[in-house]
């Protein structure tokens, strides 16, 4: 007999589509194996052959967490860039290097964790890092060339799966599981969705990632507008997956629901697919969403809606179709091309600040480099491990010569003493490896462990001069005269081990407190003092030790001492990204560190001719009045030192541009909870006062002239040109910036807004022509009173320029738009939360399913203001509905009260609503005003009569 060969199933058929394919897969799972492929970790089918699946793997700048891979600047510094072309060639490269590392790794996931779009609205986020700008459109111009990178260019198979992070609101690490973003209606459409948006329509992403917080007073897990707005913008199955922890945060720390299967429930319901959470533990997940079947809080229809959109990711990735994957036998590595683009991407986000004429450097200029970064590459959460390294003292022995450079870090060199009169003492560590931090890679680089493998530290009469470093908020790190950072493992035990600070919880930091005329060394990450005993030097809750702190040399001295040698002080400061602002920690202040403060200083007095080169996350507040160059750049990847030394150089002309304002003070600050730009007139968008550097800034070693703007309005476009001719003596790049503002608004707008932009390389005396297709709809703003997108109509300037402040030329268009019309509050009364201006307001949720509300901050008192109210011929009764307790009082027109409405009692809970009414005679337009004390809940006011 001959045997028959089965038939190939469906979703095995490469020539059905993608959507019959799904079809066919889902009816063969059993309702148990849909339940597990909604953890992180989705076993495989083994009666099928369908292999396991994981989400999540980061690439925000490189391949991370997986060990060696090229490592390009950090995304600030990409935004930093104005360059979408470089970017979208750093995607493709980022994306082939994690299908080469999964051939040799089946660890390395396909569906990464990437880009992050949160606009960097307030300069203290500690994840500053990860953002690319404050404006949604540069945000968004970056964001889609990233993803087009990592997705590739083949019409069917994706190389990589984008997910974007981290949806919505999210700009502050401080109680970020718990607290709530106030997000008014316009602020919402103009701002923060509007960089997800224009990402998601541009085609080349595969999901998004919901953030820790809540959104007006509803965790971002359970939001409606991953319904409502996200999956409207686009045909294709988006992959949501939740943030690591985060649907247990729904109990466990924002107590928004009882019980975690009621949780998880409506966190698919709402659109969650795929949970992070319990590593890779998923019976956890996998037990809660049994019992939310089994209590009929889910249908196996839900499980199917979430399975099919991992599925949908599954088979773009091409995993059902090896034999037609294009990407699968992708091998390119830490290649000549790849080394090269991350030079030319820390060569492109330079952004030269401040320039007297010191710089470029004069090829036989004897060079002092001084700082705390002026030999340091530093790495961040989500770096990959360095496998070239630049730092900028090597780039300048590169490209100068080490006989014409000097160089004296800046630390302090101090020595513990006991107070039994000896000394911390690090003991010689016998044949024992170099080992960098993560290495050999790891799923979750929070779990490794600090080494043991070494002597811990003991005394002796003479100790071991340390390297201190006050990294601002009295955060020290102690370096041995190897190289190895003082750390605790979890022995509890002192070595010198790590080969930088770093781990999510960092092992590398102290703090020096006085006590008893001496001081206390107290270990950051465990909260606990050292203490010296019989066995060595640990951390321990008792007996601390009090030492004392003996000066061999402040580090000023050392810099002072080079910087008068030198013809020019190059100042490299900055921060170590693990220490003081990075994910789980915003930073407190604009200010540079004192001790960074102090050899700054210190160098100017030596020499006047000193350069300070930020190398940094996050933008600073420093004074440049003395200062005759300042340079700034992120953190650069593996090519920073050389990136940095040929701009000094002069081989490259920098043209890097302030992706976000720099401010001049924390006083210009507004709250870092306060997600309300247009009211605390945040951002460049809405700033009026004067900033240190303007967003768009950067200088070059060129000069250029702009002229000839024109515009024609066709259609639905507005057509724009002019031209931009390089008059200096250098080849060079220049960002060409066009920008708006509306010139008699009736609603707060922008005092100017980007349209659109364009990097180009001109040669000396060379010209080039740009033109510009801006769609009408850019100068639309969200009309409240209409709930929908509205132009309207009037005069429109057109800015261009070199940066949001440097602008050269001018003109104005008149848009016909459509006509302001007032609220028909007869009709359909007021939402609550779409007012125009607001005092001491939050929005909170109206249900914990969907809608808005507002509520007085604190429970005090607060105000609304609605504009243009159209009564029509006349009404009599004002109605409201409110939950909680407390009193809404109503005027017109900045009158008095002419309606008091108070509740008898307070209502049930927070989501009961009752209706209140009152006398109001009101007819024509007017301005309503309502004032809300105590803790209430408003939801609604209705008109009638």
């Amino acid at each position: 007999m001959t045997a028959h060969t089965p038939p190939t199933p469906p979703f095995r058929d490469p020539r059905l589509p993608f959507a019959k394919r799904i079809d066919d897969l889902l009816s063969r799972l059993t309702r148990e194996e849909k339940t597990a492929f909604l953890h992180q970790f989705a076993p495989a089918v083994e009666r099928l052959g369908i292999a396991a699946f994981r989400t999540g793997q980061e690439a925000l700048h490189g391949v991370a967490w997986m060990g060696p891979a090229t490592v390009f600047p950090q995304a600030v510094g990409l935004g930093a860039t104005w360059n979408p072309e470089l970017v979208r060639r750093v995607g493709d490269a980022v994306s082939k290097e994690v299908r080469a590392m999964r051939g040799k790794d089946e660890r390395v996931g396909l569906n990464v964790w990437a880009p992050t779009v949160n606009l960097l609205r307030h300069p203290l986020w500690g994840r500053n890092e990860e953002g690319y700008s404050e404006d949604p459109k540069l945000t968004s111009a970056i964001a889609t060339a990233y993803t087009h990178g990592l997705r590739g260019d083949h019409p069917t198979y994706w190389r990589t799966a984008p997910v974007l992070k981290h949806w919505l609101a999210h700009n502050n690490e401080t109680d970020r599981s718990t607290t709530s973003s106030s997000v008014r209606p316009r602020v919402l459409h103009e701002y923060d969705l509007r960089a997800f948006r224009e990402t998601v329509e541009a085609g080349a992403v595969a999901g998004v990632m919901p953030a820790y917080n809540l959104v007006n007073g509803r965790p971002n897990h359970v939001s409606p507008y991953l319904g409502e707005h996200l999956r409207a913008w686009t045909d294709e199955e988006l992959l949501v997956c939740s943030d690591a922890g985060a649907p247990s945060n729904l109990v466990d720390s924002e107590h928004y629901f009882d019980t975690h299967e009621e949780a998880t429930a409506a966190s698919l319901v709402a659109g969650v697919d795929s949970f992070t959470d319990h590593g890779t533990d998923s019976s956890q997940m996998t037990g809660r969403l049994r019992v939310a079947l089994e209590r009929g809080l889910l249908t196996e229809a839900d499980l199917d809606t979430a399975v099919r959109r991992q599925l949908s990711v599954r088979f773009r990735l091409g995993e059902f179709d090896p034999e037609y994957d294009p990407h699968d036998a992708t091998s390119e590595f830490d290649s000549p091309g790849h080394r090269a683009l991350a030079q030319e991407a820390a060569e492109q986000a330079v952004v030269l600040l401040k320039n007297d004429g010191v710089l470029p450097l004069a090829p036989d200029t004897r060079i002092a480099v001084v700082g705390l970064l002026a030999d340091e590459c530093k790495l961040d959460w989500y770096s990959g491990t360095l496998i070239h390294r630049s730092t900028p003292l090597e780039g300048l022995y590169e490209r100068f010569g080490a006989e014409r450079v000097e160089f004296a870090e800046g630390v302090d060199r101090v020595r513990l003493k006991t107070s039994a009169g000896v000394f911390l003492h690090v003991p010689v560590a016998e044949d024992a490896a170099d080992e960098v931090r993560g290495a050999e890679g790891a799923l979750d680089p929070a779990l490794l462990a600090g080494r043991t493998d070494l002597p811990s530290l003991a005394t002796d009469a003479t100790g071991t001069e340390l390297a201190l470093v006050d990294w601002g908020e009295g955060v020290l790190t102690l370096r041995a005269p190897d190289g190895r950072y003082l750390s605790v493992a979890e022995d509890g035990r002192v070595r010198a081990s790590a080969d930088q600070p770093g781990g999510w919880v960092v092992q590398e930091t102290f703090r020096l407190e006085p006590h008893d005329g001496g001081h206390l060394l107290k270990h950051v990450g465990t909260g606990r003092h050292v203490c010296v005993s019989a066995d060595g030097v640990k951390v321990a809750e008792e007996d601390p030790e009090v030492f004392e702190l003996v000066v061999a040399e402040r580090g000023e001295d050392a810099v002072a001492r080079a910087a008068a040698e030198a013809d020019v002080v190059v100042v490299v400061a900055g921060n170590d990204p693990h220490i003081n602002g990075r994910e789980t920690e915003d930073r407190t202040t604009l200010r540079l560190p004192e001790h960074q403060e102090r050899l700054l200083r210190a160098a100017r007095a030596a020499n006047p001719a000193t350069v300070l080169a930020l190398v940094s996350a996050y933008p600073y507040a420093v004074d440049p009045a003395t200062l005759p160059a300042v340079l700034w750049t992120a953190h650069g990847g593996q090519a920073t030192g050389t990136a940095l030394a040929r701009v000094l150089a002069g081989d490259v002309s920098p043209a890097g541009r302030l992706p976000q304002t720099w401010y001049a003070d924390d006083a210009d600050l507004p709250g870092l909870l306060d997600y309300d730009v247009i009211g605390a007139r945040q951002t460049y968008l809405y700033f009026e006062g004067t900033p240190l550097f303007p967003f768009g800034h950067g200088l070059s070693y060129s000069s250029f002239a702009y002229d000839g703007l024109t515009t024609r309005v066709e259609g639905g476009t507005l057509h724009v040109s002019f031209s931009v001719r390089n008059t200096g003596d250098v080849t060079a790049d220049e960002v060409a910036q066009l920008y708006t503002r509306a010139v008699d608004p009736t609603v707060p707008r922008p005092r100017r807004e980007l349209l659109d932009h364009r990097r180009v390389t001109l040669a000396p005396g060379t010209t080039a022509e740009l033109s510009f297709e801006v769609p009408l709809s850019a100068f639309a703003f969200w009309d409240v009173a209409q709930d929908r997108w509205r132009v309207a109509p009037g005069a429109y300037e057109l800015l261009a320029g070199a940066s949001s402040e440097d602008v050269r030329l001018r003109t104005a268009v008149t848009l016909e738009g459509e006509p302001t019309l007032p609220r028909p509050v007869v009709a359909g009364g007021l939402a609550a939360a779409g007012f125009d201006e607001q005092s001491g307001i939050e929005i909170v949720d109206r249900t914990k399913v969907s809608g808005d509300a507002v509520t007085p901050a604190g429970g005090a008192t607060g105000e609304l203001v609605y504009r243009d109210c159209d009564f029509g011929h006349g009404i009599s009764e004002v109605t409201v509905e409110v939950a909680g307790e407390g009193t809404v009082e109503v005027s017109l027109d900045g009158g008095p009260a002419l309606a008091v409405l108070s509740t008898s009692a307070p209502t049930s809970g927070p989501y009961d609503y009752v209706s209140l009414g009152a006398s109001l005679a009101a007819a024509g337009v007017h301005e309503v005003r309502l004032r809300l004390r105590g803790p209430l809940r408003l939801a609604h006011v209705g008109f009638s009569g």
